[in-house]
């Protein structure tokens, strides 16, 4: 089952495709080693990437290094192609938080390489996503507070007001490449502080006063 969970009906939601910006925000742009590109980084996650809130990340055979990524998650409402920004939170059917897991050895030598990042962004479990709330009861996306805490201890505490690209122009920007439908969701980048995670570990994510998101991680059978 690849459904989200809305609030506050408990009702579902099928998941659709998954678009994620990378280095959207400048502190994390940095401390990966790049500058602030000039135009959006985009890649995309499966259906199968995603992980409700207790469920269990799996670390692939083929990886020794998987990190964490705490992001604002945007879920679309409806069909919609070449949205302009003035109407792009029209489109939008609420929010959540969630983890773009990575695995940074693979990642770090598809970069070398000048190849795709498929398998280090896109693998089963890689896309843990909390209960969704609708837009109206979220005043400002753009001021939310987002942490993420492994075995308790802080990893990550940014605010989506640092975002390079606000949601308006990331929406507008995806949907002039891809038809945006109900039940896709936006990964919108993350804040410095990214780190390894291992086996055992606990990671707890929260957008403060929203949802929160918790998951654990394990080996791959």
């Amino acid at each position: 089952m690849h459904d989200l969970i809305l609030r506050p009906s408990h009702t579902t939601l099928a998941v659709g495709k998954m678009l994620c910006l990378g280095k959207n925000y400048e502190k994390h742009a940095r401390e990966m080693g790049g500058e602030v590109p000039a135009d959006p980084v985009v890649f995309m996650k499966p259906a199968t990437a995603l992980v409700r809130s207790g469920g269990v990340v799996q670390i692939p055979r083929v990886s020794r290094e998987m990190h964490h990524e705490v992001e604002l998650v945007v879920v679309i409402g409806r069909t919609a192609r070449d949205v302009a920004e003035s109407d792009a939170m029209d489109v939008v059917l609420g929010y959540g938080v969630g983890l773009d897991m990575t695995l940074r050895d693979l990642q770090a030598g598809a970069k070398k390489r000048g190849e795709p990042w498929t398998i280090a962004k896109g693998f089963d479990t890689s896309a843990p996503i909390s209960e969704i709330v609708p837009r109206d009861l979220v005043a400002d996306p753009h001021a939310l507070s987002m942490r993420l805490s492994v075995n308790g201890e802080v990893r990550q505490h940014g605010s989506t007001a640092d975002m390079i690209l606000g949601i308006p122009r990331i929406i507008s920007y995806l949907s002039s490449v891809f038809t945006l439908e109900r039940g896709d969701c936006i990964f919108t980048g993350t804040p410095e502080g990214v780190g390894q995670v291992i086996a055992g570990d606990r990671l707890f994510a929260e957008i403060e006063g929203l949802v929160t998101l918790e998951v654990t991680i394990a080996e791959r059978n």
